[in-house]
């Protein structure tokens, strides 16, 4: 039996995106090719995979269990490559690393560029995802580097602290609650609260630091978030670097909220001791480190 392996990771994006046409769109692939590459499986192994009759591409019992040792050998197949390349001359062909869009990229930026000057022949792909998503990518991918926020650990992590960033519950200066003071969390719920959603797709997922109040909208990015916050549409989290000029010019309010407007977290910088980083990976590693001290310093506010 002859099967295409990479079919698996199809496979797995149709699952995560719930169409053909979705999956063939964040796999850069015309659908009909995403539909024959499934097909083909489905014959190579004498099974069907997907329930058709649902209007969500959906795994049968058998599919889920064939995509789960699918996955698995990916990871395998996705190893032996790296190691491969690796025996070489030591420099990967692809880096590919995973940000928590909630920590600041100065550093990021800075240590890309330093690898660009030193001619590095691989090729960086930076993607940028937000919570579980980060971990979430990680994995799914293979990837080499991620930078995250909240780390759920594991035996197989390498994980080194970066510098704390602090995040401020915010709102406009022109919204009911900059002016509140003692705020309880009853009082909070009864405002939108703006949250980041996940980008892992995962069902049900919901980040700690919510207030659980109903009146809830979720927004793709930060960027996005603070434009909503100074529009006065409602209240949230926000990362310090991102709003201390706000804030200090008044535009912005910290809510006086009983239960605390500040929690700082440390972001981590991980990679699987599975796949040993390579030379790419640990000069980004090693330039990025060097950047903390400059560009992930402590904000005034924190």
């Amino acid at each position: 039996m002859k099967v295409d392996i990479d079919a698996f990771r199809v496979l797995t994006v149709l699952v995560e995106k719930g169409s053909f046409a979705a999956a063939a769109e964040s796999l850069h692939k015309a659908q009909s090719a995403v539909s024959y590459q499934i097909k083909k499986l489905e014959q190579e192994l004498g099974i069907q995979l997907l329930d058709r009759s649902q209007y969500r591409a959906q795994l049968t019992p058998e599919g889920k269990v064939i995509l789960k040792e699918g996955q698995r050998l990916l990871r395998q197949w996705d190893n032996i490559r790296q190691l491969a390349s690796r025996f070489g001359e030591g420099w990967e062909p692809k880096l590919e690393l995973v940000i928590d869009g909630a920590l600041p990229m100065e550093p990021v930026m800075t240590a890309l560029k330093r690898m660009a000057e030193h001619q590095v022949p691989t090729k960086i792909q930076l993607n940028i995802e937000y919570l579980g998503g980060v971990q979430h990518r990680f994995l799914r991918d293979s990837a080499d580097v991620m930078l995250v926020k909240e780390l759920h650990t594991g035996p197989e992590y390498h994980a080194t602290p970066l510098p704390q960033v602090t995040s401020v519950l915010v709102v406009a200066a022109s919204h009911a609650l900059a002016v509140k003071t003692q705020v309880t969390l009853s009082e909070l719920q009864q405002f939108v609260e703006l949250t980041i959603e996940d980008s892992s797709g995962i069902t049900g997922y919901r980040d700690d630091m919510q207030f659980g109040g109903d009146k809830v909208f979720y927004l793709s990015d930060f960027m996005m978030k603070k434009n909503a916050i100074l529009k006065g549409l409602g209240f949230g989290w926000m990362p310090d670097y991102l709003v201390e000029q706000q804030l200090a010019s008044a535009e912005l309010v910290e809510v006086d909220f009983i239960g605390g407007s500040r929690y700082p977290f440390i972001p981590q910088l991980v990679w699987s001791q599975q796949r040993p980083l390579g030379r790419a990976g640990q000069l980004f590693t090693q330039l990025l480190l060097e950047e903390c001290g400059n560009s992930f310093e402590h904000s005034p506010l924190g």
